[in-house]
């Protein structure tokens, strides 16, 4: 997709008067194109880090596709001070991440969902979401020993057989979509699951709401852990696996004591445990951490509008 010839296809038929590109979304081409065409090309939520390709001295390819960018809206000091190192300190400011605003957002404007509401009856939840198998292998020990806590598995990937892993590893455990048909038709169960794995993708970000823990998959595995400012925003604990370096509000969410790192299923039953110890002040300490930190860092989108609205690059 990213060649010369489509880049200019694409540009005569949109003829865009600004271009956005988010965090990582670095193409050669397009970028050429619009620095050609004169079109104010910008990068939100920016994030760089010192062993990326811009930064290697066989790098120039990639650091002349920098060069097309009008303004860096990044992440973070460290970040800007990597751009300022190949002579971009003219179009460098520090916003922030737009994803703690959007995750706000999420939270202000929540939509119940009355199955899952029906499922957790007031009850001790536990929501992990996007697992993959090793956060799964991690946690199904301590489910599957206590049956009074629910829980709610959103899998990253929900083909079949994933499901199917899912289901076998959470003994008393049910698809959302086969439990939703059974309220839909008033069906008795004959057992109210314990589990309720969900087959369907765009509700993770309102189930953290139910969640009394949150567990964010990923960090378990060598991707590394996936969005836990989405259970953040909700002011809960969230749990994650070791690793999460390269994420920097897993990072500071660690630090902060908003997010708990755990290296294996032993660690994760003594946190969890913790957690809903009433007489433990760990669980009030974790979720004032997680709430402040993201309300904190809010504002990164308002800084990039103003930006737009004060250079007028949509003002022709």
């Amino acid at each position: 997709m990213d060649s010369a010839k489509n880049a200019n296809r694409f540009f005569n038929i949109v003829q865009p008067s600004l271009i956005l590109f988010i965090k990582y979304e670095f193409w050669h081409y397009y970028c050429k194109e619009a620095a050609e065409r004169k079109i104010p090309l910008l990068l939100a939520s920016g994030i760089f880090r010192e062993d990326q390709i811009f930064f290697k001295w066989y790098g120039n390819f990639y650091r002349n596709i920098l060069k097309n960018f009008s303004q860096f809206f990044v992440q973070d000091e460290q970040s800007a001070i990597l751009l300022k190192q190949v002579g971009l300190q003219e179009k460098i400011m520090i916003s922030g991440d737009t994803r703690f605003d959007r995750v706000l957002d999420i939270v202000a404007n929540f939509e119940p969902i009355q199955i899952i509401e029906t499922f957790c009856k007031g009850s001790v939840t536990i929501v992990a979401g996007s697992t993959w198998t090793e956060d799964d292998e991690e946690l199904d020990h301590f489910i599957n020993q206590h049956p009074t806590i629910k829980c709610i598995i959103a899998p990253h990937e929900i083909e079949s057989e994933r499901l199917k892993e899912c289901l076998k590893l959470y003994k008393n455990s049910m698809l959302f979509s086969t439990y939703e048909q059974l309220l839909i038709k008033n069906e008795a169960m004959s057992n109210d699951p314990q589990v309720l794995i969900i087959d369907n993708y765009g509700m993770l970000t309102r189930l953290y709401h139910y969640a009394t823990i949150c567990l964010v998959g990923g960090g378990f595995g060598g991707d590394g852990v996936h969005n836990v400012l989405e259970a953040a925003a909700y002011g809960k604990p969230v749990i994650i696996g070791p690793v999460y370096e390269k994420y920097i509000e897993a990072v500071d969410l660690v630090e902060n004591g908003g997010c708990i790192a755990v290296e294996n299923a032993l660690e994760l039953e003594d946190v969890l445990l913790q957690l809903l110890d009433a007489g433990n002040p760990l669980y009030h300490s974790a979720s004032k951490a997680a709430k402040k930190y993201v309300y904190a860092n809010a504002g990164a989108t308002n800084k990039i509008i103003t930006h737009i609205q004060e250079k007028r690059l949509l003002t022709n």
